[in-house]
């Protein structure tokens, strides 16, 4: 292996070279800077700029005294779902009940589709509308309305459009596991923000803004794992803090509104120059529905539309049919509130046989999981549960820098009857 270049950019594209044939390999270390100066007779900053933008392309990562190494490739990480074949009772799989997902099919005996050719609008009108009622009481004015293939979908094309690889966002801390991955891949570096039951913490945040945080992701209701919810206190501080930070974008992740049992509180700042709020309705319509409504300021949604033009990446206007006539439908709004209803039974059931087992949980909750914190690494304690035979997800995926000890339950599959044992079971996996 032999770097060579004068310039940053043709020390660039010599490294990026030879790891596409194979010559540097992904762990590999690259020569100190001084070290690649002296041999290339050029100055110090010209490969410390090369180095730079080899970790802004995600080609590498810097580790201080350690040095720069080559990027090990981006692996799928854990993922959310069902764990097929498995024997045990599943409590991990973070998803909807089965039962409560409407037949979207129905949709198509009452308004038969009708073709849509390429330089159509995105957005069905009848969809838009609902999308301006729902979203006006909750956003800044004005804003517009796009559609994406769901919440994750959103806020990867809303930090594209702003963000390049290397930038810094903030994120809670336990963070959604899909959130988690997606800023990996994106070569995005994630902060973490800690919550307690109220939401994000108000300092941890301003210290990750003055840290460099280009973008803020936060969970107004139902926050994925712990279950927690911004206070209308909560909510006001935070966006005092945002306001003093006009370059960052806010992204509010409602992705449980349809379901949720809290009312939403905005931490959006007053004036905010790039916001968006993403409500998602894969909950109540079902994962496969793969449709999200962004509300966001004018130049954002500019931007996010770049990325959904028609002919590259709208979503499908059969799919926006169903969903505009499954919304409409008395009986579907029907099933939705017994849902809404159903999983906050099974939650407080839940609850309550915690309680009264001597295991504290983070409560009041909403949304499918419940949180169990814990002093001590949680994989002892899944792994004792899966010998009683419950399956649930162990903390430590949902970290962002650190581990997170604590233990996710989701309560959509879980029935009444069994949440003594569950409790029980528990409190004997924690010794």
């Amino acid at each position: 292996m032999k770097i060579q270049g004068k310039t940053a950019a043709e020390i660039f594209d010599c490294v990026r070279a030879l790891l596409q044939s194979g010559q540097l390999r992904p762990g590999q270390a690259l020569p100190p800077v001084r070290d690649l100066a002296a041999e290339l007779d050029i100055n110090r900053n010209t490969v410390a700029a090369a180095y730079k933008r080899l970790a802004s392309a995600g080609i590498a990562v810097t580790q201080g005294r350690l040095g720069t190494l080559i990027r090990e490739p981006s692996s799928p990480g854990e993922q959310e779902g069902a764990l097929a074949g498995s024997p045990l009772v599943d409590l991990a799989s973070g998803n909807p009940g089965r039962a409560w997902l409407p037949d979207l099919t129905a949709a198509l005996a009452i308004r038969p589709y009708v073709p849509r050719l390429y330089g159509e609008p995105t957005v069905n009108p009848g969809l838009e509308a609902y999308a301006r009622a729902w979203f006006a009481p909750d956003c800044p004015a004005p804003f517009e309305v796009n559609l994406t293939h769901g919440a994750v979908d959103a806020i990867e094309r809303l930090l594209g459009s702003h963000l390049v690889p290397g930038d810094k966002v903030a994120v809670e801390h336990p963070c959604f596991l899909s959130s988690i991955n997606m800023l990996r891949i994106a070569g995005l570096q994630a902060v973490g923000v800690p919550v307690d039951a109220e939401g994000m913490q108000v300092q941890a945040l301003e210290d990750a803004l003055g840290k460099g945080a280009r973008a803020v992701i936060l969970t107004p209701r139902a926050h994925n794992p712990t279950g927690c919810s911004l206070s209308a206190k909560r909510a006001r501080a935070l966006a005092r803090v945002l306001a003093k930070h006009p370059h960052a974008m806010v992204i509010a992740d409602d992705h449980f509104a349809l379901l949720s049992c809290v009312d939403y509180r905005s931490a959006l700042p007053a004036g905010g120059q790039r916001w968006a709020l993403v409500r998602s309705l894969t909950k109540a319509l079902g994962p496969d529905v793969r449709v999200a409504m962004v509300a966001s300021d004018p130049a954002t949604s500019r931007q996010l539309r770049l990325r959904l033009a028609s002919g590259t990446g709208w979503v499908s206007h059969l799919l926006q049919d169903m969903v505009e006539v499954t919304l409409g439908r008395p009986e579907v709004a029907s099933q939705i509130a017994r849902a809404r209803e159903d999983y906050a039974r099974r939650r407080q059931a839940l609850e309550e046989a915690l309680r009264k087992h001597g295991v504290p949980c983070a409560a009041p909750g909403d949304g499918l999981n419940l949180w169990i914190p814990l002093d001590t690494d949680g994989h002892a304690a899944a792994l004792a549960l899966a010998q009683r035979g419950w399956l649930v997800r162990n903390g430590d995926a949902f970290g962002v820098q650190d581990p997170v000890r604590g233990l996710r339950i989701t309560v959509s599959g879980l029935q009444p009857s069994q949440c003594q044992d569950l409790a029980r079971d528990i409190r004997a996996s924690l010794g």
